[in-house]
């Protein structure tokens, strides 16, 4: 992962002092560009280095930066944290990244060192799971502030059926998963997790709330997405597709050829057993890939999809529904 290689090019660079990219890159077994990307990264996130050009050029940290930081503000501590180690990833690499992100803990000035240790344990980034989509985050500077203040938080939410409630609670921690943002809070309920994108009209507070104690966002987060994945129920459909309709579901969903299909299909058509979130998603799915997939199951799918390609023909014919 990014975060991890990121930790990784630190170490090298603490480790060897100067090193060109090209080195850089065969050390961390990517492209010379992707190498150039990184430490522009590392620049943007603080990290004092300098571009040494010519034959015996390369990237260098500056003296004596093991031992002190510069001074961050707070946005630029929660920049920096974004790149904490994530849970995905070699073993070994994630063990290293995480020494490497204590020595950088460590080297803080004490009120720095706390400051940064206060927002860490707000922060977690989950790098792995779902493909990443356009988020409106516009709630989420008033969140943010809550959580670094421990302040109640207040705000109008939308539910995933459309009906919205005020909901009032105390925000424990954030969560980065790709482009998605959630809210880890206290509510009147026990723990819950709200997803920033379906949030409105957020207030911070000026009452405080008293943190729980030992409590772990990194923990509870997992437990929470596992226990989502346990519970979440897959529907399974079987498409008769085209060549170039598997190859474009391919890459969205989870789907096997069903070989007691085979030989009952015309020629260029294959027989898949696809696994969806829903109902309402496979129904979704297979109109939109019209005459590239057929229903062959369940029979209630098949009807459903057959009736809602009828009709299309008949407001296409008559202009009317």
């Amino acid at each position: 992962m990014k975060a991890e290689r990121l930790l990784s090019a630190l170490l090298l660079l603490q480790a060897r002092g100067r090193l060109a990219e090209r080195e850089i890159a065969e050390l961390l077994e990517v492209s010379q560009r992707t190498a150039h990307r990184d430490m522009e990264a590392l620049c943007a996130a603080g990290i004092p280095l300098t571009a040494h050009r010519g034959a015996r050029g390369g990237w260098e940290l500056e003296k004596g930066w093991r031992t002190r930081v510069p001074g961050l503000d707070e946005g630029e501590l929660w920049g920096l944290l974004m790149a904490q180690p994530g849970g995905a990833g070699d073993r070994r690499m994630r063990a290293a990244a995480e020494r490497a992100f204590d020595k950088l803990m460590a080297s803080m000035p004490a009120a720095q060192r706390m400051q940064a240790e206060s927002i860490r344990a707000r922060l977690h980034v989950d790098p792995t799971g779902w493909r990443p989509v356009a988020e409106d985050l516009s709630q989420l500077p008033v969140v943010q502030d809550a959580v670094a203040r421990d302040a109640k938080l207040t705000f109008r939410y939308m539910r995933a059926d459309g009906k919205a409630s005020l909901r009032t609670v105390d925000p424990l921690g954030l969560v980065a998963k790709q482009a998605a943002w959630y809210l880890v809070a206290r509510s009147a309920e026990g723990l819950r997790t709200y997803r920033i994108a379906r949030m409105k009209e957020a207030v911070a507070l000026a009452v405080r709330f008293e943190r729980p104690r030992n409590f772990d966002l990194a923990e509870y987060w997992e437990r929470s997405t596992e226990a989502l994945r346990a519970a979440k129920q897959k529907y399974t459909a079987t498409l008769a597709l085209t060549a170039e309709g598997a190859a474009a579901l391919a890459e969205w969903v989870a789907m096997r050829p069903v070989e007691s299909f085979v030989g009952r299909l015309r020629e260029g058509w294959t027989a898949y057993a696809v696994e969806f979130d829903s109902a309402y998603s496979a129904k979704f799915v297979a109109l939109g890939l019209g005459a590239r997939a057929r229903v062959l199951g369940p029979e209630e799918l098949r009807r459903e999809v057959g009736e809602e390609q009828r009709s299309a023909i008949r407001v296409q014919r008559t202009g009317c529904g």
